[in-house]
């Protein structure tokens, strides 16, 4: 399944690839891809939190036999390092930063930028590694000289959303093994070579830190007061557990029930404490047609024609593509704006996430989304007919 021919050995025995080994399937796979192909192979292994969780488990441990059960099964040197620090300091502070000022930050995409393609690439590049591999099911495609950051052949695990903040330059010095396989023959080739990490469950909850009891994790670090969550005719119909808990367009966990609809978070307010929600995943407070977008990053390092441009976006990572304008904006401070037109109502854009723009399935960058336009309630208006919510 996965042979290597001669020649290629020859080609890539004195190239060393150092793979970002996190003790799940995909790095296992990525790692045993290489060795195969004939790459000189080196496991590193990242610590990034040290906290234990809420039954006293530090889950970095076991992560870490799971990297060297993997490692030593298809021999290749393995290590650990620790970026504790840099990550508090960069992802893990503005991330409740976020929080407390009322929004939903998304740490993946900040902890790629700033440790996993930066300080430990750096890291990675500073033990002699050509380049540095990862896990993610994205592609690293070259067209004309250039990288291009390119969906995974698996687009229901296409992660390209995260890694939008990637620069061609950093491309360069990137693999992403496993990005032209799907999940189920990661699994069945991680099965096949008896890697122990072949049926372990993929990771989920907060970056590095996982899987806990988020309103619990939060109160550590926040101090959120309860409310009320009213209409936004102001009629109270329940309580909340501190604002900064619930994210626009939210359905479970609000503790409404009552005959109708399910209802959904519409708006929060933070000064008030008072959390709006409606009823109806249709509601049309959910919806704008466009949207303000700051903090602009070009995979080519420049955007990818004059503006205005079409393309595809998404807001959120779950979401197809949509098809909309960019237009730049002219600010007289300098700043770097950008305003993205949908043809269609969006539902739940949150300000604070990132919107990234496509053209087919290349990943041409992105930005954070600083605002949005009036809601379709706030104008007082219907939504179309066939509104993919």
């Amino acid at each position: 399944m996965l042979t290597v021919s001669e020649e290629q050995f020859k080609k890539n025995s004195t190239t060393t690839v150092v793979v970002g080994m996190s003790g799940g399937v995909d790095s296992s796979v990525t790692a045993l891809v290489l060795k195969k192909q004939g790459y000189q192979v080196v496991g590193l292994f990242m610590k990034n939190w040290e906290e234990k969780d809420e039954n006293g488990v530090c889950r970095s441990s076991f992560e870490y036999e799971d990297v060297v059960k993997v490692c030593q099964k298809i021999d290749i040197p393995y290590y650990s390092v620790e970026f504790v620090k840099e990550y508090w300091d960069h992802v893990f502070t503005h991330f409740l930063a976020e929080y407390a000022a009322g929004y939903t930050p998304n740490p993946d995409i900040l902890c790629n930028r700033e440790i996993k393609f930066n300080v430990f690439l750096k890291k990675a590049l500073s033990l002699g590694a050509d380049y540095l591999a990862t896990g993610h099911y994205a592609q690293n495609l070259i067209k004309e000289g250039q990288n291009h950051l390119v969906k995974g052949k698996d687009q229901g695990k296409d992660q390209s959303y995260f890694l939008y903040t990637l620069k061609k330059e950093t491309l360069a010095q990137v693999l992403f093994p496993i990005g032209q396989i799907e999940k189920p023959i990661v699994r069945a080739i991680a099965k096949e070579y008896d890697l122990a990490t072949h049926s372990k469950k993929d990771s989920t909850g907060i970056c590095f830190i996982g899987e806990r009891n988020f309103k619990k994790f939060l109160s550590q670090y926040l101090q959120a007061q309860p409310g009320v969550i009213e209409t936004l005719d102001g009629k109270k119909v329940g309580e909340h557990s501190g604002v900064v808990y619930y994210t626009l367009g939210q359905r479970k966990g609000l503790g409404l029930g009552g005959e109708g609809e399910s209802w959904y978070v519409v708006a929060k307010d933070l000064k008030r404490n008072v959390l709006y929600a409606e009823r109806g995943e249709k509601h049309p407070a959910l919806y704008t047609d466009h949207l303000i977008a700051n903090e602009l990053t070009w995979v080519a390092g420049t955007p990818p024609s004059s503006f205005p441009f079409r393309c595809k976006a998404k807001t959120r990572y779950r979401q197809s593509d949509q098809p909309c304008t960019v237009s730049w904006i002219e600010a007289s401070d300098g700043s770097e704006r950008v305003k993205v037109d949908f043809d269609l109502p969006q539902r739940s854009v949150t300000p604070r996430q990132s919107v990234v723009f496509y053209d087919g399935d290349v990943c041409l960058g992105g930005g954070m989304i600083e605002g949005t336009g009036p809601s379709y309630f706030e104008q007082n208006r219907a939504l179309p007919e066939g509104v993919i919510v």
